[in-house]
This record gives C-alpha cells, structure tokens and sequence, in this order.
C-alpha cells in the first residue's frame, strides 16, 4: 500500500486553484482539521463547510471532518494572544506558539489514537490535511502531519498556493 499525505491552507488560495491543486496532486480525500468550519469574508467563503464538500464531491474527492484533532477554542484563544502580543495577525502567522504546540499535542495529539485514522484511509491516492492558514508551521496540521511522519514513516507534503 503506497499510503501518502499532504497538508493544505485555506488562505492564499482561490477556489479553484484550490480544487485545481487538490486534483493535480492525486488527492482522494481531504481531512478537515478545523473545528469551526468556515472562514470570514467573501474571498474565502469557498472554503465553508457546505460550499468546500459540493467542490470535493464534484471533483470525485472524499471529505471527513476530524474534529477530534481540531483545536479547542481555548488554544485557539491562547495562539490569537502569542499573535496580538508580536503584532501579527492569524493570516500572517509564521509559526505556532512554543505553549500552543506543547498544549495542543498533550491536550489533543498524544490521546487521540493516529494508527485508526491511518489504518482507515485510501492506500490508492493522497489524503490531505487542512486547515486555514497558508504556511503549515503556522498551523496545528503540521503537528499532526509530523506525528504521521515520525510513528507511521508516512512521507508527508506541503501544498501552497502558487
């Protein structure tokens, strides 16, 4: 089985350059890793729930909402004030905070059993993880990307926009 993995962002995306990317890149199911699944403003409302699974279905590409590896809103909460206190906003994050990635992998990583969602997922074409933000080191699915890599061996991409 030639399982393989890839991580995408929302922003920095059009709808389809998003869609384009997913298909060229093999992808037969995206993994949603957010735990409120829209994004503001009318650039990116593609990205919504609804509107993002109508695009995957018409393009024959699977989707699952993993919300057990979503951040809560407490996290969540804590990296907006990392973000506020050096003055950047969540678009332009550039990587997570030291508390957040070691809360984030205690409090939701490390019990969640990893080994059931891989076991579960095609071996036939990539599976994606998504979430918004553009840079993955600026995101939460790069810790679980690294996770699949380190105790699955599983080679992992990072997809960005163009």
């Amino acid at each position: 089985m030639d399982r393989r993995f890839a991580t995408i962002g929302v922003y920095g995306f059009t709808a389809g350059a998003f869609m384009e990317r997913l298909v060229g890149e093999g992808v037969g199911l995206l993994l949603d890793l957010r735990q409120r699944r829209g994004v503001r403003g009318p650039d990116y409302a593609w990205a919504n729930s609804v509107r993002l699974q109508g695009a995957l279905a018409a393009a024959d590409i699977g989707y699952r909402h993993v919300k057990e590896l979503a951040p809560t809103t407490e996290l969540r909460r804590l990296q907006y004030r990392e973000d506020d206190r050096q003055g950047v906003g969540k678009r332009n994050r550039v990587a997570l905070a030291p508390e957040y990635t070691e809360r984030y992998t205690r409090e939701i990583l490390d019990p969640f059993d990893l080994g059931v969602l891989v076991a579960e997922l095609p071996g036939d074409s990539v599976t994606v993880l998504l979430c918004v933000e553009r840079d993955p080191e600026a995101c939460h699915r790069s810790l679980v990307a690294a996770r699949v890599r380190a105790e699955h061996g599983l080679p992992v991409a990072d997809l960005r926009p163009c």
